[in-house]
């Protein structure tokens, strides 16, 4: 077998290329196509497709989260394994040869997952409310020697208004330490810096060049051990990162339509999805619109086919074209026109906002919140606000950081539908030159592909190259 290293660089173009030279370099020696994503084209749907193969239809994953109908509950970035229907890659390979191992470094849906080796953020949730940085490993033991070497994972360096380069660069370290340990046929880690910047900036960014670059610069490393270990590295994108300058307000309008329904409490509004007639589960630029009763499927369709920024409304059968016909799925599904995405907002009144909207509150939000990668333009207290939670953290005290606007026009780059343009169109890199690329119609590789790419180098024998097809 031939051990494989398989990167997700989060948003990697050939915009983001041109200033990554050493990544560049892997793929003039290999290969480099564009890789033909999934709708919606976000991370949990296109990783689940790369790793078992099927469309979201299949494997379930029909977005970063969804309704769940059993618990009347909205959640997003949940990391069960479970989650997603299908046999993942590494369980193929094992079928195909027992004793082929795996190991997970950030990669979501990672626990509980199969995999020999799992490193993934997990936060230590505190019974006062406050949230510290840690991971989840598997083994266990693998925990305190990650962290003895690298320290803490930088969680708020991973998301939100300080996320930066130095999670990334853990990851990094921490797949170096994982190649160097433990004899793993296979390597999958995920690399989200370049989702930073794009979103904040956009993508035809100064700061998304330099993003770029500071990325190659702290992968370097990881590419030189992988290659000297006669490894066969392959390089995907979940996405590309399209500029955006329209944030689109689809709940609000469920609700104006008296389709939404909220609770009050202690005057904060909360979304019901409960009682609610219709309403919204915003991902980037798709949203998954749950109707209660199929009756008023033609009043919601109305109310949102005239929504401006809206460029698909698709039922059931439309989803089928798109393999999203999966019972997660809402019974309405939009695609966002170019540059335009949806938010999750629905209160009418700012002030009416819940607690948890100011603050980076992945689970607790009922949809994506791309705002959270701001402090607050708008307040000029947010920085000396941030620092003053920062301090009662240090002191063991419980704070709340709310310093996120409650407005996403601040937002520059998004992503969710098929892209447009070759500029917004993610692509997959290999060392090996060999690998035979099917179905690479016009240069394009399909997401569901990458599954059986991964299979046919890892399987190969230790050194094994075949001719170019």
């Amino acid at each position: 077998m031939t051990r494989v290293l398989l990167l997700d660089v989060v948003g990697l173009t050939e915009r983001a290329l041109a200033h990554m030279p050493r990544l560049s370099a892997l793929a003039s020696s290999g290969v480099q196509t564009h890789l033909g994503t999934v709708l919606p084209a976000v991370t949990c749907s296109v990783q689940s497709t790369m790793l078992t193969g099927l469309a979201p239809a299949q494997h379930g994953v029909v977005g970063n989260g969804w309704f769940h109908r059993d618990i009347g509950e909205v959640n997003l970035w949940r990391q069960h394994n479970a989650l997603v229907q299908g046999e993942k890659v590494w369980e193929t390979a094992r079928r195909l040869e027992p004793g082929f191992t795996a190991a997970n470094i950030g990669w979501w849906y990672a626990m509980g997952a199969s995999t020999d080796v799992t490193v993934t953020p997990r936060p230590i949730y505190h019974a006062d409310g406050r949230k510290s940085p840690d991971c989840y490993t598997r083994p266990a033991a693998l925990h305190d020697r990650l962290t003895g070497d690298l320290g803490d994972f930088p969680l708020f360096q991973y998301w939100g208004p300080t996320a930066s380069i130095a999670s990334t660069t853990w990851i990094i370290e921490a797949t170096r330490s994982v190649l160097r340990e433990e004899a793993s046929d296979l390597v999958l880690a995920y690399l989200p810096h370049l989702d930073y910047d794009l979103q904040r900036f956009g993508p035809d960014s100064p700061e998304a060049d330099r993003a770029a670059a500071e990325l190659d610069t702290a992968l370097a490393p990881l590419l030189e051990d992988a290659l000297a270990a006669g490894a066969t590295v392959i390089a995907v994108a979940e996405y590309g990162i399209a500029p955006a300058d329209r944030p689109v307000d689809v709940n609000r309008a469920l609700r104006r339509a008296g389709l939404l329904e909220v609770q009050v409490q202690q005057g904060r509004e909360l979304l019901d999805p409960l009682v609610s007639r219709a309403f919204a589960v915003a991902d980037h630029q798709v949203a998954h619109v749950y109707v209660r009763d199929a009756a008023d499927l033609p009043r919601v369709r109305e109310v949102l086919a005239g929504l401006e920024g809206v460029d698909e409304v698709l039922d059931r059968e439309a989803q089928a074209r798109y393999g999203l016909d999966h019972e997660r799925a809402g019974e309405l599904v939009l695609v966002a026109e170019p540059g335009a995405w949806f938010t999750y907002y629905y209160w009418l009144d700012n002030e009416r906002a819940p607690d948890f909207a100011r603050g980076v509150e992945i689970h607790k939000k009922p949809g994506y919140d791309p705002a959270e990668l701001f402090l607050n333009p708008a307040d000029p207290f947010a920085k000396a606000k941030a620092g003053m939670n920062l301090v009662r953290k240090k002191l063991g005290l419980r704070y709340a950081m709310n310093v996120v606007p409650l407005d996403g026009s601040y937002v520059r780059g998004t992503h969710g539908r098929l892209p447009d343009s070759a500029a917004d169109t993610p692509l997959l890199l290999s060392s090996d030159a060999s690998l035979p690329f099917w179905d690479a119609a016009g240069g394009t590789v399909p997401a569901a592909r990458v599954r059986d790419l991964v299979l046919e180098a890892a399987l190969r024998p230790a050194g094994a190259r075949t001719a170019r097809p």
